[in-house]
C-alpha cells in the first residue's frame, strides 16, 4: 500500500529522479567496519566473486576514519535538510570489530549524526558472534539486528559454514534466540536468506518463519551474464521457487512483511519499491570501506574487480562529490537509464530492471537485462495480479473480487456462526478496506500550514514508515475496527475546523503504530477535547491547552509527552482496558473518539466499579457461549477485537445502505439490562452480515426494507440456537417466538425477487438451518 501523498511543489516528499536540478541526496550508507569473516560461504559476493579488493583492504577500520565518514554522512545530512538516514555496520563479519571495538563506532555515529538528523543505526552479521554482551551494546546505542540465515540446517549449511565444513546453524540460532528475549526484541530486524532452487522452499519458508522474524529478505544469488545463475533444469527455477514461497505466504495472510514481494506490489501500485533489488526506485546508497574509500553497492562486486569503487575517500571528498559521478548516477536514472529490451518491457515498472549488478555483461556493461530476466517477469505475474485486483476506494462491485469467500466458507456464514476460516477471511478483507480508505484519507490531506494540517502530514509520513519495516504494527492498529469509522468519517464532506481536527488523527494512528512497534519516532498529536488520543492504546488527558497539537516521541520504552515518560500509574493516562473473553482476551474500548455507529450512543469513561461489573459479565459471558453455543464462540474469537459500552436505553436502529458495522467490534447495553449473551450474538451477526455484503452483494441495492429483514433476521438465527439450548419454560417459548418469525421472515425474503443469485443461497442456507431445528 502506498500511504504517500501526490508531491507538491515546494515540499520534498521523497528521493526521485528529477529535471536534473535538484542535488543527488544520499539516505543510506553501508559502513565496513570489519573486512574478514569467521565463515567460507561460497555463494559470498565479497570473497567468492570477481572483485578481489577485500585482499588489499585494512582488516578493520580505524577510529580517524570513522570519525571522517561520521563528519561527511552529518555534513550531507545538515547541507540537505534530510531528516533521517541509515548507517549500516557491515563487513565482512562486523562482529569481528568486538564489543570495545564497536562501541567507539557507535558513539562517534550517535556523537556527530544525532544531532543532525534522526540516525537509525543498523549491523548486519551471520550471528555466529551474537552474544548478551554485544545485545546490551546495541541496546544502548539503538542499533537495530539483521541476520542472514539461509533457512533450516540442511538449506543453511549448503553454503554457509566454516572454513573447515562445520555448521553454523546452531550458533545463529543461538544468536536469533537471544533476538527474541524480551529485552532484546526490539532490537531484532529481520533475517536475510538467499534463494537457491534445490532447497525446498517451504521447508525454507517455515524454518524462517519459526524464527519470529519482523521482516524476511529473500535475495537472488547474486549473477552476471559472464557468470549466470545455475538453472537446474532448465526454465525459471528461481520464480518457480519463489512462487512457492508467494503462494503459502498469501494463503498465511502474509504473516511477516517479505521485502520482494512486498517492493513488486508497491512498485505495482505506483509507490515506492523499498529497496534496490526491484523497482524504478532511485538507489541513495552509498559503501565506506575500511580504509575510507568511498564505493557503490557492494553488489557491484560480482561484476568485475574494482566494479564498485570511486577512487574517492572519506578525507578528502564530500558526499555530494560521489553523488555525482556518472557510477552513482546511473543507478539514479530510473526508467531512462535502461536498455531498450527493458524500456519496452510490459513488466518494467515492477522489477526495474532488476538489481543493477545482474545486468552486467562484459562488452555492453550494465546495459542490458537482467540475467535473472525471465525470473523476474514469470515472478512479477504471480505476485501483481492480486495487486491489480485490489479495489481502488468507491470502487463499487467492480473491485470485489480482490477478495473472495469459497463456497464453503459462504455456506458456514450463512447457516449461522461461520466457521473462523470464514470469519478470518472476513477480517482480512476489512482490513484491506481499511488500508485503501486510510491511503485515500492521506492522499487528499490539505496544504494548510496549520498545527494540525501539519500533524495529519507528519502522521501519514510516520504510518508509512512503520508500514515499510514493521507492517503487522499497522495492520494491528488499522484492524482496530474504529480505524474504518474515523477513515469513513474523514472521507464524508467536511465540517470545517472538526474536519481538520479528524485529519489530524492521523498522527495519533502512526503514534500506536510506531508504539507497536517499539521503534523510535516523534510526531504532534492533536489536541481533542483536552486529551491526546492513541487508538487501541488510550488517553492522555492534558486539561486546557493553549496549542492545538502536543507533539510526543515513542520507542520500544513507551511513550514521552510535556518532557515526561507516560507510566501506567500516571493518572493523566487512562488505558484502553481489555476482559477476558472465553479463550482471548477483548478490548473494552469506551475513549476512542470514533467508537460510534450508526444506532449507537457510546457511553463515557466507566468508572471502576463499573468498569468491574463489565469485565465479570463478559469473562461469564464468553463461558456460557463456549458451553452452549461452541460454534459461535469459535466465530466470535475469530474475529471479534473490540466491546463498546453504550448508554442504557433502546438503540436508535439502523438504516440499510448506510454505514455499516466493521467487522470486530460489537456495542453492547450496560450488564444487568438485558442478556449479555444475546447482544453479543445479535450485533457479531450484524457485524459479519454487513463484512459480507461488501464483497457479496445480497440484497438489491435499491431494497431497503429486504434489507433490513436480512438483517433482522441474521441476528435471529443466533439468538435462537442459544435460546434453544437453554433450559426453561422461558426459553423455549422464547425459542419458539423467534423460530417462527425467522421462517416468516425467510419465506418473505424469498418471494420479494430482491435477493441476488448470492442472497438466494445465503437465504437458503439460513432456511436449512431454521428447518433442522424441527427435527431436534
Amino acid at each position: 500500500m502506498c500511504w504517500g501523498r501526490r508531491k507538491r511543489p515546494g515540499r520534498r516528499c521523497s528521493i526521485r529522479p528529477s529535471d536534473g536540478a535538484a542535488p543527488p541526496l544520499v539516505t543510506e550508507y553501508v559502513l565496513k567496519v570489519h573486512n574478514r569473516c569467521d565463515l567460507a560461504c561460497d555463494h559470498c559476493y565479497v570473497y567468492e566473486h570477481a572483485d578481489q579488493s577485500w585482499r588489499r583492504k585494512p582488516r578493520a577500520i580505524g577510529g580517524a576514519t570513522v570519525r571522517w565518514a561520521a563528519r561527511r554522512i552529518a555534513e550531507h545530512a545538515a547541507a540537505h535538510g534530510l531528516g533521517e538516514i541509515r548507517v549500516v555496520l557491515h563487513g565482512g563479519e562486523p562482529l569481528l570489530l568486538g564489543a570495545a571495538g564497536l562501541r567507539e563506532v557507535l558513539a562517534v555515529l550517535r556523537s556527530r549524526v544525532d544531532p543532525v538528523c534522526r540516525l537509525d543505526l543498523r549491523v548486519h552479521t551471520n550471528g555466529v558472534l551474537l552474544d548478551e554482551t554485544l545485545c546490551a551494546l546495541f541496546d544502548e546505542y539503538a542499533v537495530r539486528v539483521g541476520v542472514s540465515l539461509d533457512g533450516d540446517r540442511a538449506a543453511n549449511d549448503r553454503h554457509r559454514r566454516f572454513a573447515d565444513g562445520r555448521s553454523s546453524h546452531p550458533h545463529v540460532r543461538r544468536a536469533l534466540e537471544l533476538l527474541r528475549r524480551r529485552e532484546y526484541r526490539h532490537l531484532y530486524a529481520g533475517l536475510l536468506c538467499t534463494v537457491d532452487p534445490a532447497n525446498d522452499p517451504i521447508a525454507v519458508y517455515e524454518a524462517l518463519l519459526a524464527e519470529s522474524p519482523p521482516s524476511l529478505d529473500l535475495l537472488l544469488p547474486h549473477a552476471t551474464w559472464d557468470h549466470p545463475p545455475p538453472r537446474p533444469g532448465g526454465g525459471t527455477p528461481y520464480a518457480d521457487w519463489l512462487g512457492r514461497v508467494h503462494a503459502r505466504w498469501a494463503s498465511d495472510g502474509r504473516p511477516v512483511a517479505i521485502r520482494l514481494f512486498d517492493s513488486m506490489l508497491s512498485a505495482a501500485a505506483g509507490g515506492p519499491s523499498l529497496g534496490e533489488s526491484v523497482g524504478l526506485d532511485p538507489v541513495n546508497l552509498l559503501v565506506i570501506e575500511t580504509d575510507g574509500g568511498w564505493e557503490q553497492a557492494d553488489s557491484l562486486k560480482t561484476a568485475f574487480d574494482g566494479a564498485p569503487e570511486t577512487g574517492l575517500n572519506v578525507r578528502t571528498h564530500a558526499v555530494d562529490a560521489v553523488a555525482a559521478l556518472p557510477g552513482p548516477a546511473a543507478r539514479r536514472g530510473g526508467l531512462a537509464a535502461l536498455c531498450e529490451t527493458c524500456r519496452s518491457c510490459e513488466v518494467v515498472r515492477v522489477c526495474g530492471g532488476g538489481l543493477y549488478a545482474h545486468r552486467f555483461r562484459t562488452g555492453s556493461g550494465f546495459a542490458n537485462p537482467s540475467v535473472y530476466c525471465p525470473d523476474l517477469k514469470a515472478l512479477a505475474g504471480r505476485v501483481v495480479p492480486a495487486a491489480e485486483a485490489a479495489p481502488a476506494p468507491g470502487a463499487g462491485a467492480a473491485g470485489r473480487a480482490a477478495h473472495t469467500l469459497s463456497p464453503a466458507d459462504f455456506d458456514s456464514l450463512a447457516r449461522g456462526p461461520g466457521d473462523p476460516a470464514a470469519v478470518a477471511a472476513l477480517a482480512q478483507a476489512g482490513l484491506s478496506l481499511t488500508r485503501a480508505l486510510v491511503a485515500r484519507v492521506g492522499s487528499g490531506l490539505p496544504d494548510g500550514a496549520g498545527e494540525l494540517e501539519e500533524a495529519a502530514r507528519e502522521g501519514l509520513a510516520l504510518l508509512a514508515r512503520v508500514d515499510l519495516e514493521r507492517p503487522a504494527a499497522v495492520a494491528e492498529v488499522l484492524a482496530h475496527p474504529c480505524t474504518a469509522v474515523w477513515a469513513s468519517r474523514c472521507l464524508r464532506p467536511p465540517r470545517a475546523a472538526r474536519a481538520t481536527l479528524d485529519l489530524a488523527h492521523l498522527a495519533g494512528i502512526a503514534a500506536s503504530a510506531a508504539l507497536h512497534a517499539g521503534m523510535e519516532a516523534e510526531v504532534p498529536l492533536p489536541v481533542r477535547d483536552g486529551s491526546l488520543h492513541l487508538p487501541a492504546l488510550g488517553v492522555l488527558r492534558l486539561g486546557p491547552q493553549a496549542g492545538r497539537t502536543v507533539r510526543v516521541s515513542v520507542s520500544s520504552r513507551g511513550l514521552f509527552a510535556a518532557g515526561r515518560r507516560v507510566t501506567g500509574q500516571d493518572p493523566r493516562w487512562l488505558p484502553v482496558r481489555s476482559a477476558g473473553f472465553g479463550a482471548r482476551t477483548v478490548l473494552v474500548d469506551d475513549l476512542d473518539a470514533f467508537r460510534g455507529r450508526p444506532g449507537w450512543r457510546p457511553a463515557g469513561r466507566l468508572s471502576e466499579n463499573r468498569w468491574e461489573g463489565w469485565r465479570t459479565c463478559l469473562e461469564a459471558a464468553g463461558k456460557r457461549l463456549e458451553q452452549d453455543t461452541p460454534a459461535y464462540a469459535r466465530a466470535l474469537g475469530a474475529g471479534l477485537r473490540a466491546v463498546v459500552p453504550l448508554r442504557p436505553g433502546p438503540p436508535r436502529g439502523h438504516r440499510a445502505g448506510g454505514p455499516r458495522h466493521p467487522l470486530g467490534a460489537v456495542g453492547l447495553a450496560p450488564p444487568g439490562t438485558g442478556g449479555l449473551e444475546a447482544a453479543l450474538l445479535r450485533e457479531f451477526q450484524f457485524a459479519k452480515l454487513d463484512a459480507l455484503t461488501t464483497l457479496h452483494g445480497l440484497v438489491e441495492v435499491t431494497s431497503e426494507a429486504p434489507a433490513r429483514t436480512l438483517r433482522e433476521t441474521y441476528a435471529r438465527l443466533a439468538q435462537a440456537e442459544l435460546w434453544r439450548v437453554t433450559p426453561g419454560a422461558d426459553a423455549r417459548t422464547r425459542f419458539g417466538r423467534l423460530s417462527a418469525r425467522i421462517h416468516e421472515a425467510i419465506d418473505a425474503l424469498t418471494a420479494s425477487g430482491t435477493l441476488t443469485p448470492h442472497g438466494a443461497r445465503f437465504v437458503a442456507g439460513m432456511r436449512a438451518t431454521a428447518g433442522a431445528w424441527a427435527g431436534n
